[in-house]
């Protein structure tokens, strides 16, 4: 999902999270860095769990945004 504005990763996310069963993790990148606010409210608002995010370098895009989100049931 990196090179895409909001709302674009959290709605690609949340379609994948629809396919998956309770319990199984997504590993999800964005570059957009609105997606912060994005990802914490979704999880927030929802029964997924938002188990880790961390930032790292990204050569094109400057911040690659990693979310670990695990489905809730």
């Amino acid at each position: 999902m990196t090179g895409l504005q909001c709302p674009l990763p959290i709605l690609r996310t949340r379609a994948l999270l629809d396919r998956m069963e309770p319990g199984e993790e997504l590993v999800a990148l964005a570059t957009d860095p609105a997606s912060v606010i994005d990802f914490k409210h979704f999880c927030n608002t929802t029964d997924n769990r938002l188990l880790a995010h961390e930032t790292r370098p990204h050569p094109d895009h400057g911040t690659l945004f990693v979310y670990r989100i695990r489905r809730g049931g």
